[in-house]
């Protein structure tokens, strides 16, 4: 992974013990451009003087560095605030416990990848139905549109779709189109690999884009009406105990 040792450095700054540091955003998703940040995510574990007294702990922090010219974001929740966002619909977190990516591991974090599948149900379709929605509305409303958000709607709807179809986590969108055989993709994403940020489309065929979409979002709604995923998560009594051990040092 390029730039390994900086990624390191930042997580081993960190004030607060840490669960794990995966790296999320465009690296993780396979379309990073020459200057996409590194988007760091994590979990950090408040000490029980920091829940339980009068002067509590932060429960998000957030810090950005500069290093050797690669801008570097790291996100972390504390453990009780991130286990309750994985008990929601929320793909996001799920992609930061399962990505590939790893900065800093530790056996809990084996023990939370084990944990989380029993949080993933049916109803996570509606997280990247919902996020592949405004990330459209995003694509359409400027001009010239940009490949960024382009390659966000696509991505979004693959990963609901295998997600669906499979219960495995899958963020990296090369994988997902060569998947589903979608190949007009991977020029999409060489463009975007070799562009910038705010790369945009010299010719942009919204149309063709548009059925595309509407097609994967029907397949993503297909695909959560006939899994065999759950309707609700079976993991709240093993996040609860988890968690308990975690503060007691148990």
């Amino acid at each position: 992974m390029k730039h390994e040792s900086l990624l390191r450095q930042q997580a081993r700054q960190h004030p607060y013990r840490l669960l794990f540091v995966t790296v999320s955003g465009a690296h993780l998703y396979g379309f990073e451009s020459p200057d996409s940040d590194y988007d760091l995510r994590g979990v950090h574990l408040l000490p029980l003087e920091e829940v339980v007294g009068l002067r509590t702990g932060p429960e998000t922090l957030e810090r950005t560095h500069q290093r050797q010219g690669v801008q570097i974001d790291l996100v972390t929740h504390d453990a009780r605030k991130f286990f309750l966002m994985l008990l929601k619909r929320n793909g996001y977190v799920l992609e930061q416990v399962f990505s590939p990516l790893v900065v800093h591991t530790t056996p809990e974090h084996e023990e939370l990848k084990r944990i989380a599948a029993g949080c993933i149900t049916r109803h996570h379709a509606h997280h990247y139905l919902g996020f592949a929605a405004t990330q459209w509305k995003l694509f359409c409303r400027e001009q010239p549109p940009r490949i960024k958000p382009l390659l966000y709607v696509y991505r979004v709807l693959l990963t609901g779709i295998h997600l669906m179809r499979t219960g495995q986590v899958v963020a990296h969108l090369p994988t997902l189109y060569q998947q589903a055989r979608l190949p007009f993709l991977e020029e999409l994403v060489a463009a975007k690999r070799r562009g910038s940020e705010k790369a945009s489309l010299a010719e942009a065929d919204v149309e063709f884009h548009r059925r595309q979409k509407e097609q994967l979002e029907e397949q993503l709604q297909q695909a959560a009406e006939r899994s065999s995923l759950p309707e609700q998560p079976t993991a709240g009594e093993q996040l609860h105990r988890f968690l308990l051990r975690l503060r007691l040092g148990g």
